[in-house]
């Protein structure tokens, strides 16, 4: 199957990242290759496996990474984002000069492990989530420069973006709040000058907040680190207030807390954790000789 970038991840914003981690890893150029001579020049066939299970993703980012390569290398997957792998099952073909499947060999490699391990740790807080119709949300807790691949990272994963940037919407937290002087006094400063058509939610973490949240129009509400006994009244008020008003859920979010959590009835679920905490996917590239 072809390897096309997907429609988040345009070549205008991904290739200079690209660019500028194959700088960090070629340097003045790749020594090991040059020093094969005319071997390098032999064109050979090789293929990704997995050493590891889990799910796939990164593919067409890897393929990104040799064509910018123009070395004629030919980037083939063998399975779709977002699905599973088994130990040593191939999930990609390549084949090209020995010398540009070795320069581009670890930052493409690198990037599909970081990204599948995203996507396989993702994917089982979304089906823990499965019995619930609370949805899975991530958060802007990402490593600088690699946002918009985790994000993606995510979404193959199954997850729902939350902001990905500042700009997205309007987002009232604990210290926006503190300088403010309360809820309601920073809600009415920001609907003052916040530009149409964003939203505005609010991070509150008591139930002495949600009230002071009710009497003002926003958007979402986020319970931040509330107990779940907590949590369940203040659901309940707030379905009983403004049935429209969406409520997301976050702090302490883990895999053994996702249920009862969802048994809330909030609509979506936020956590850091299968970015932050996941482990790469063990991928490999072998020659075909």
């Amino acid at each position: 199957m072809s390897t096309p970038l997907p429609l988040t991840l345009p070549a205008i914003a991904l290739d200079p990242l690209l660019r500028t981690w194959l700088q960090e890893d070629i340097g003045r150029g790749d020594w090991s290759s040059a020093c094969l001579g005319s071997l390098g020049q032999r064109s050979l066939q090789a293929q990704w496996v997995a050493k590891a299970p889990g799910i796939v993703a990164g593919l067409p980012v890897a393929a990104r990474v040799f064509s910018l390569l123009e070395g004629g290398v030919e980037f083939e997957a063998l399975v779709a984002e977002g699905e599973s792998c088994e130990v040593n099952s191939p999930i990609a073909r390549l084949s090209g000069p020995l010398a540009y499947l070795l320069m581009g060999e670890r930052v493409a490699l690198n990037l599909a492990m970081r990204l599948s391990g995203i996507a396989t740790a993702t994917r089982q807080y979304v089906e823990a989530l499965a019995p619930y119709p609370s949805q899975f949300v991530d958060t802007r807790k990402t490593t600088p420069g690699l946002r918009i691949l985790e994000k993606y990272a995510s979404r193959v994963g199954g997850a729902t973006n939350h902001r990905l940037g500042l700009d997205d919407a309007v987002m009232l937290k604990d210290n926006h709040i503190a300088a403010a002087g309360g809820v309601r006094a920073a809600i009415e400063q920001v609907r003052q000058t916040m530009p149409y058509p964003l939203s505005l939610e609010v991070e509150v973490s008591s139930l002495a907040q949600v009230e002071e949240a009710l009497t003002c129009p926003i958007d979402i509400i986020m319970l931040d680190n509330m107990p779940v006994e907590t949590m369940a009244i203040a659901v309940q008020r707030l379905r009983q207030a403004q049935p429209r008003l969406k409520i997301e859920a976050s702090g302490n979010v883990s895999l053994a807390t996702l249920g009862p959590i969802a048994a809330t009835g909030v609509d979506f679920i936020s956590s850091s954790g299968p970015v932050t905490r996941a482990a790469w996917l063990d991928l490999s590239m072998r020659l075909v000789v």
